[in-house]
């Protein structure tokens, strides 16, 4: 009996509380939240978060607290055991990718260096 697949990501209470406070607040009926990451910022590389309009072939779906998370196949290996937290700060509020993968992140905040996990982890 195969044991069962680990979810690639999870979201705190707050982050689902929030994604679905956005979500019913859109102008558009958005099927989810897609999640990815993608190349740029001092530190190489960024996390990326859009409205889903609709699921791609190879997207991972996850639900989780009552949202429906598409992740991009590209960024599966740079996510594995993510946890997404929604944190609200005296000046801020943000989404925050508590990611064991992530190595270092830039002085800003707003780009990361991350290592993708490996594939039997």
């Amino acid at each position: 009996m195969a044991r069962p697949r680990p979810k690639v990501l999870t979201l705190t209470d707050r982050a689902a509380d929030r994604m679905t406070e956005i979500m019913s607040s859109a102008d558009e009926n958005f099927i989810g939240v897609k999640i990815g990451v993608k190349n740029g910022g001092c530190a190489g590389m960024e996390y990326t978060m859009d409205y889903a309009t609709e699921k791609g072939p190879l997207d991972e779906v996850v639900e989780e607290n009552g949202i429906t998370i598409l992740i991009d196949p590209k960024a599966i290996l740079f996510l594995l055991g993510t946890e997404i937290d929604f944190v609200t700060e005296k000046l801020s509020s943000r989404f925050v990718f508590n990611n064991p993968n992530q190595t270092d992140a830039c002085g800003c905040g707003e780009s990361v260096t991350i290592v993708p996990a490996k594939a039997d982890a």
